[in-house]
């Protein structure tokens, strides 16, 4: 199979209708062709007129390890363009940004969830593309989390960087077909291409991440598959006082962490709550000593997510579920435990909101976890009709 850049690079007929152009990429590490050569030194290779590269969060290098810290522009040392950074003291491009180039190459690997910043960076370029008159190409990359949807719908109001528009956390849609959405939705009058994958099966061996390709890290803590299926349902403990392992080797692939929460008892709740919510994975307690971050240098008990191997079922693992699953677990153990982050702390730079409101695009998550009468049910209710709205309503813009 070929990721969109693979076929850039391979057919003429592609590769023509950017002559003559000046070109800029939108880049991260992850940004590599089949032989992992990055994406800029391909295209440059390639005869392609390249005159500026741009940068997500976490930077073109990918080197910003911890969430929330801004990258500088710059200029590359060996190309000598310019490298904007789209997550310094903009996460917008400027005009002087957009005047750089005629065409824009969007060559990012995502994790198919609604507040991984590259979407929204995504809707930012086509907004900005739409007033300066430029084209956006979207070099399409797999869903390593597959075609499943879940979560409930961003509500109206609560946008921002980690919630661009209404879906739900789980999109289930690739950055290609994304863009698309975003235009209809938007009513964007933009010059729009997605240089599509070929042979890309969504529910083929994989699971939605090609067995054929290596995996390598879009941003520093998204380390391998395991991470990208559960983040989803993980991301949350970021609106959390409990530690989602930053500053360990697994982040983002437990349920929490914390010195004063025992895992095997929180696993046992779980299970008597709505054990159908802890299908397609296996989940086992363990400890770690968080290097940095939350509860630094002390020992933490936590739950491990084994999305992955044997344990793994695709159709049946449920990520945003199971990580409600274990707040309320939680909630219900420790009923006056301070499971959430204060509105002091700014997540994303919103000011007077709760992070796991803007997280979850609404404070419905929270309130289920902390009202002692709800059950699991009621979230259930609240968010399968999202879920199925949104199929619907994407159901025609799926290109594989």
């Amino acid at each position: 199979m070929k990721f969109g850049i693979d076929r850039l690079l391979a057919e003429p007929d592609l590769l023509n209708a950017l002559e003559g152009k000046r070109v800029a990429l939108v880049a991260h590490p992850a940004s590599v062709t089949a032989d992992l050569t990055h994406s800029l030194d391909a295209l440059i290779a390639a005869g392609v007129k390249v005159t500026s590269a741009f940068g997500p969060q976490h930077g073109l290098k990918g080197d910003k390890q911890d969430n929330m810290v801004e990258t500088a522009d710059e200029v590359d040392p060996v190309y000598g363009i310019p490298v904007f950074s789209l997550y310094g003291e903009v996460r917008r491009p400027t005009p002087a940004m957009m005047d750089s180039a005629d065409v824009f190459l969007f060559d990012l690997q995502d994790l198919g969830c609604r507040i991984y910043t590259f979407v929204t960076t995504l809707l930012y370029l086509l907004e900005e593309a739409e007033k300066h008159g430029k084209a956006v190409w979207v070099l399409d990359r797999p869903n390593p989390a597959g075609r499943p949807v879940e979560g409930t719908r961003l509500l109206a109001g609560h946008e921002s960087f980690v919630g661009a528009a209404p879906m739900p956390m789980r999109h289930g849609l690739t950055l290609g077909e994304m863009g698309h959405w975003f235009i209809r939705h938007f009513g964007l009058d933009v010059d729009y291409r997605v240089v599509t994958m070929h042979y890309w099966l969504p529910e083929g061996p994989g699971f939605g991440w090609p067995e054929s390709r290596v995996w390598i890290n879009p941003s520093p803590n998204a380390a391998n598959v395991n991470m990208a299926r559960a983040y989803a349902g993980t991301v949350m403990i970021e609106g959390a006082t409990l530690s989602e392992g930053r500053g360990t080797t697994r982040p983002l692939e437990v349920l929490f962490g914390a010195p004063d929460v025992d895992a095997k008892a929180v696993l046992g709740e779980m299970q008597r709550m709505a054990p159908e919510w802890l299908a397609g994975c296996a989940l086992r307690d363990c400890w770690f000593e968080p290097t940095f971050h939350k509860h630094v240098g002390q020992l933490c008990n936590a739950l491990m997510v084994h999305a992955e191997g044997p344990f793994y079922d695709h159709a049946a693992f449920r990520p945003w579920r199971l990580q409600a699953l274990a707040f309320k677990a939680i909630r219900r153990l420790y009923p006056d435990y301070p499971i959430w982050r204060g509105k002091d702390f700014k997540y994303e730079y919103t000011n007077d909101v709760l992070a796991i409101d803007v997280i979850n695009g609404g404070p419905a998550l929270r309130e289920w976890v902390d009202d002692a009468g709800a059950e699991p049910g009621d979230l259930e209710a609240l968010a399968a009709p999202d879920e199925a709205s949104w199929r619907e309503e994407v159901a025609e813009l799926l290109l594989y």
